[in-house]
């Protein structure tokens, strides 16, 4: 019978810490529609499918403060507010590339 490796506990936490940093249930939808470039808000809402406006403003705000994405507000009647990735975000490209294909190969 073969054993599982077992992960020391550090590389376990540090697993915890990278799944709150991008482990939100939307936050890989969001930043899959940041790979393209800029987006403002409201075409982040449209971009996503069933995600409320509550919900895309939380996400963001704690991609915001983990160094994912850069927010940008234009002095603008209304505010305009712009979102892209930052070169931390962008990294992550390759690895939520492999995850929807492994996905679209075992799940969907």
């Amino acid at each position: 019978m073969n054993k599982k490796n077992v992960q020391p506990v550090a590389e376990k936490c540090a697993l915890q810490e990278i799944l709150g940093v991008i482990g939100g249930k939307w936050s890989m939808s969001i930043i899959y529609a940041l790979f393209t470039g800029k987006k403002r808000f409201s075409e982040l809402e449209r971009l996503i499918p069933n995600i409320s406006t509550r919900m895309l403003v939380k996400e963001l705000k704690n991609m915001e403060a983990n160094g994912i994405v850069v927010r940008e507000v234009f002095a603008t009647v209304p505010p305009t507010v712009e979102y892209t990735l930052t070169v931390k975000g962008e990294k992550l490209e390759p690895i939520i590339n492999e995850l929807h294909k492994w996905g679209v190969e075992y799940v969907i």
